[in-house]
């Protein structure tokens, strides 16, 4: 059984390998969420998510017979990551089944930290399988990224740092996937304090544990879709869910668009990278799903930052589209001169910043002197763009 001692084991451990993440306040997200907001920032651990304390915590804990066979696990990146420095940490081989759609980044540092790394197809779920087959062939120790006590009890150190940091915090917003760091994190601040809500977040599009907890029994889903891809879990742990029916107070779900707003405002308000996985918590809190923490001492756990910068700029964009801050129009015009000059024109007068223009001529069953104009523009929110598009109506444009 998960135990306080041992969570408190674990936080001596640990000690010699991760860091204590600072819980910045932050005025800006609490101006606009109406609760004040305090950041975990685990997205600036070791290796750059939580991942590496329950990795190191379970290797530590291995027999000398169970070191020398070497260990095996299954990761979308971060976990890999953990498992990598902690069994060069330890001077033991390591091998990771990855989907192969993990991000490259993710990929390449777990390369670095020392550990082989076998690309499968398909998604978390179809790794674990494949890591499973490679342990039962050579004799490897699997390192579960959810559903082992001892990885649950080092990601519970989270919930004791945060205690210690701000006691009086109301409620605590963790990211969900397979449901480890949840797991842990809410045993150990319901052990010590009732009082504080715990609430976990999932992706709409991988909303495994939620799904389960609500119908209260494993469910598994037939696909999972999301930007947030360290959550992708088709199906939460066995350990992780009893866990979760009993310590966490509810868990809701965001859209991919709502964790690329989350994203783009740590970036903007807070000068701070977050993974899709790590900024879930955050958006929970910007778009409303979570009840009662009006006026509150709220803590969003931001899991992690190792986020493919490939894909950065997209969800940069998607972010922006979210909060009104760019938007594309399309007007059909009269093919004359000045046209162009008096769309800008207005525009401009409206405080809009034009950043890609598309002309066309029309298509057949249009007047034959038409075209259509394709404007992408920057703006300040939805009201900006509602601003523009009167303005423009007003002065006799058609928008489409």
């Amino acid at each position: 059984m998960l135990t306080l001692d041992k969570v408190f084991h674990a936080q001596r451990v640990l000690k010699e390998a991760i860091r204590v993440t600072d819980i910045i306040y932050s005025p800006v997200l609490s101006e606009q969420t109406d609760c004040e907001i305090f950041l975990k920032t685990e997205n600036l651990q070791l290796t750059g998510s939580f991942k590496v304390r329950g990795a190191y915590y379970k290797i530590s804990q291995l027999s000398e017979d169970d070191k020398k066979k070497g260990v095996i696990a299954c990761s979308a990146g971060n976990h890999a990551q953990g498992v990598a420095l902690a069994s060069r940490k330890f001077g033991i081989s390591a091998k990771i089944c990855m989907p192969d759609g993990a991000p490259i980044s993710k990929v390449e540092a777990t390369k670095r930290y020392g550990a082989e790394v076998v690309l499968v197809p398909g998604v978390y779920d179809d790794a674990h399988n494949e890591a499973e087959r490679l342990r039962n062939k050579f004799g490897y120790t699997l390192i579960h990224p959810f559903d082992d006590e001892d990885v649950i009890a080092g990601q519970a150190t989270i919930g004791l740092e945060i205690l210690s940091q701000l006691s009086d915090v109301d409620a605590i917003i963790v990211p969900v996937g397979g449901g480890g760091l949840i797991a842990g994190l809410a045993f150990a601040v319901k052990s010590l304090n009732p009082n504080v809500k715990v609430y976990g977040v999932q992706s709409a599009g991988a909303p495994s544990m939620a799904n389960s907890l609500h119908a209260h029994k494993l469910e598994m889903l037939s696909s999972v879709s999301t930007i947030a891809d360290g959550i992708a879990v088709k199906e939460p742990g066995n350990l992780t869910f009893d866990l979760c029916e009993k310590y966490v107070d509810d868990i809701v779900t965001v859209t991919d668009e709502q964790i690329s707003a989350a994203i783009l405002a740590l970036i903007e308000k807070q000068k701070m990278i977050a993974e899709g996985a790590g900024a879930v918590s955050l958006a929970s809190v910007m778009f409303g799903k979570i009840p009662d923490i009006k006026g509150k001492k709220v803590c969003c756990l931001i899991s992690g930052g190792n986020i493919d910068v490939t894909i950065l700029s997209r969800v940069i964009n998607r972010g922006l589209l979210m909060s009104g801050r760019c938007c594309t129009l399309t007007l059909e015009l009269m093919d004359k001169p000045g046209q162009l000059v008096e769309v800008s024109s207005i525009i401009a007068a409206c405080g809009g910043n034009v950043t890609g223009v598309l002309h066309e001529r029309s298509n057949e069953g249009s007047d034959i002197n038409g075209c259509y104009l394709r404007l992408q523009i920057e703006t300040r929110n939805f009201e900006h763009i509602e601003t523009i598009k009167n303005q423009l109506k007003e002065h006799g444009f058609k928008l489409i």
